[in-house]
């Protein structure tokens, strides 16, 4: 789903990196592990996610571990491209060897960490470091990857606010990490900002689980100028939602 730009920036811009807290007159609120775990599904506990990059071609990686090799992977580039993992690994063959098989799963995943859990702010590539998290299934389950999130989300805001006070402008897509997440967290803790369209109560259900699909139908709302809208209202905040 596309993110609400002026809900996030909104967010951001009370955001405080000091103290990792977002600052509303009603005192301080964050998104804790207990947040990403029941929102998201995604273990809090657990190896952390840490990286050890060889000195090795990734070219050499990438075939070992996906089979094929991007054209534009040359000299110094360790990124590919997210749309090129989808096109390339759109359809398993029906006769698909075993390593056939893990190669495909890992380039789902590798699209799914660069375009959902840790994208960068274009949001179209992903760095091959991932690649080796993945490259044992056994060892990718032991990580504690909603850690791991939540840690990227938080620097990614913090460098945000940077943006912001030195522009004076929205994000408007400036800002990587998880951004959906943070939106599902504000719906939740924020329940008159939520939509509101039938569909989205026909599947707001109490015992979804994640509680994330709740909102997956989910429209954001529609205002003439939504950025100073949501402005107010957060100036205006006074109560939260404490417990989800």
């Amino acid at each position: 789903m596309n993110p609400d730009a002026s809900l996030i920036t909104a967010l951001v811009e009370r955001w405080r990196p000091e103290t990792s807290t977002f600052h509303l007159p009603c005192g301080e609120i964050t998104i804790t592990l207990e947040d990403v775990v029941t929102l998201s599904g995604l273990a809090i506990d657990g190896d952390a996610v840490v990286v050890y990059i060889p000195d090795v071609e990734w070219s050499a990686i990438c075939l070992r571990l996906l089979g094929r090799v991007p054209v534009d992977l040359v000299g110094g580039v360790v990124v590919v491209r997210i749309v090129w993992l989808r096109v390339e690994f759109s359809h398993l063959p029906e006769d698909a060897s075993q390593e056939v098989i893990e190669q495909f799963a890992r380039a789902y995943a590798l699209s799914l960490i660069g375009g959902v859990l840790f994208p960068d702010r274009s949001g179209s590539t992903v760095h091959l470091q991932y690649l080796l998290l993945i490259e044992d299934w056994q060892r990718a389950g032991r990580f504690a990857w909603g850690a791991a999130v939540l840690s990227y989300l938080y620097r990614e805001m913090g460098r945000s606010t940077l943006h912001i006070t030195h522009t004076g402008t929205s994000l408007s897509g400036d800002l990587g990490g998880w951004v959906t997440l943070l939106q599902f967290w504000a719906w939740e803790r924020f329940p008159h900002l939520a939509p509101r369209d039938s569909e989205t109560r026909a599947q707001a259900t109490e015992d979804a689980s994640p509680r994330g699909l709740r909102w997956l139908s989910a429209n954001s709302r529609q205002y003439g100028d939504q950025l100073f809208q949501y402005k107010l209202w957060f100036d205006a905040m006074d109560t939260v939602v404490v417990s989800i």
